[in-house]
């Protein structure tokens, strides 16, 4: 059982360890071993130190925690970055651990319920197309691939991700 709060300056390095082992655990054989390798968790900490107190932040931190409050989840929310308006979900990581226990539903209604509190009609989110898991995931949530794609590059290789939306 998890309850959703908002992110505090002193969670980051929690979040960044939630969203190094995520990457390190969700993205093998996606993303090159390479640039997996190359996260640290000191590293995310500090760029996210700095993201999370910036005095023009826009964006939203969610954080999940357990019964100890131990930080077991994180999503981000703020306007959509791309045409179209609404909201976008920028990132929702859960604690490898505990992946299919409910945190990231938890989290995503959360994000749901802000999302509406911030009048956005809508949620659109990007996914690694070959992130078979979390596309099940966001499907079952009601996501529904929209057509867009792009690409970034992770140590020299192009990875393509696909973006879904949600009505609200």
């Amino acid at each position: 059982m998890s309850t959703v709060r908002m992110m505090t300056e002193a969670d980051v390095a929690a979040v960044s360890e939630t969203r190094v082992t995520g990457w390190q655990a969700a993205y093998v054989g996606i993303v090159p071993q390479s640039y997996l390798d190359g996260m640290t968790i000191e590293a995310d900490a500090h760029r996210r130190r700095k993201y999370v107190t910036a005095p023009d932040k826009v964006s939203l931190d969610l954080v999940a925690v357990d019964t100890r409050g131990t930080v077991v989840g994180w999503a981000c929310l703020g306007p959509s970055r791309t045409a179209g308006g609404g909201g976008e979900l920028y990132a929702l990581y859960v604690r490898p651990s505990l992946i299919g226990a409910g945190v990231g539903r938890t989290l995503l209604d959360a994000v749901h319920a802000h999302a509406r509190e911030r009048d956005f009609d809508s949620v659109l989110l990007w996914v690694l197309t070959d992130n078979a898991r979390a596309r099940r995931f966001y499907e079952r949530a009601g996501y529904v691939a929209d057509g867009a794609v792009q690409s970034d590059d992770y140590d020299g290789v192009s990875i393509t991700e696909v973006r879904y939306r949600l009505a609200l």
